[in-house]
Parts: C-alpha cells; structure tokens; sequence
C-alpha cells in the first residue's frame, strides 16, 4: 500500500498547486480590473466628457465576477484535499455566498448594459438626420 500513500501524496500536492494557481488567478483578476479601471478613467478624464460610471462598473464587475470563479474553484481543491466535515460546512458556506455574489453582480451587471444600450440607442435617435 506504499504506492497508493505516495500516490495520494502526489495528489494532494496538484491539489495544493492548483489551489494556489486558482487564488493567484483570483487576486490577478481583481487587481487586472482596479489596473483597467484606472486606465478607463484616466482616458475618459482627458476627453473631458461626461464620466460614464455605468461602462466603469460593468468593465471592473466583469473582472470581480471572474475571480470569484477563480475563488470558488481554489475552495474546492483546498476541500478535496482535507475533507473534513468543518472543512466541508465551510466550502458550503462559501460558495453559497460566492454564488449569491456572483448572481447578483451578474444581474447588476446586465441591468447596467441594458441602461449602456438604452443610453446608446436614445443619443443616436436624437441625432438629427443629414440629407
């Protein structure tokens, strides 16, 4: 049985780098959103137009929402790897509050595409037309 102990050995050390892939992931994500979001700003700031917080949410949602996946994926190798049944309960705890924060940055993000589209469809509607 010296083989499977090693083997299960190997295993929890792919589990462990993958764990740690997954959150380096997630922190990568979130500070790749604060990075982009920054630039967005600065961008918009120098055309000196109205600042469009709406396109600012849904660019920096969209990269919060990613690393959550990340999160939630490095919660479930760091389980599979002590399962014990506090460890479990926890993972549970977790990704029942990732998952409601994931639905609801979602849903917050497609209402704010939709306000994105609308405002996009009224601006050109008001457009006078050239003959």
């Amino acid at each position: 049985m010296e083989w499977f102990e090693s083997l299960e050995d190997v295993l929890i050390g792919i589990a462990t780098l993958g764990e740690f892939l997954l959150e380096s992931l997630s922190v990568g994500c979130v500070l790749l959103g604060v990075f982009k979001a920054i630039q967005f700003a600065i961008k918009i700031s120098r055309r000196h137009v109205d600042f469009p917080f709406i396109q600012l949410r849904i660019s920096f949602g969209i990269w919060l929402a990613l690393a959550l996946e990340f999160q939630l994926g490095a919660d479930i190798l760091a389980t599979t790897i002590a399962p014990s049944q506090q460890a479990l309960i926890q993972l549970g705890v977790i990704a029942l509050i990732r998952t409601f924060l994931n639905y609801f940055l979602n849903k917050e993000l497609e209402n704010l595409m939709e306000l994105q589209e609308q405002a996009k469809e009224k601006r050109l509607s008001e457009r006078p037309i050239e003959a």
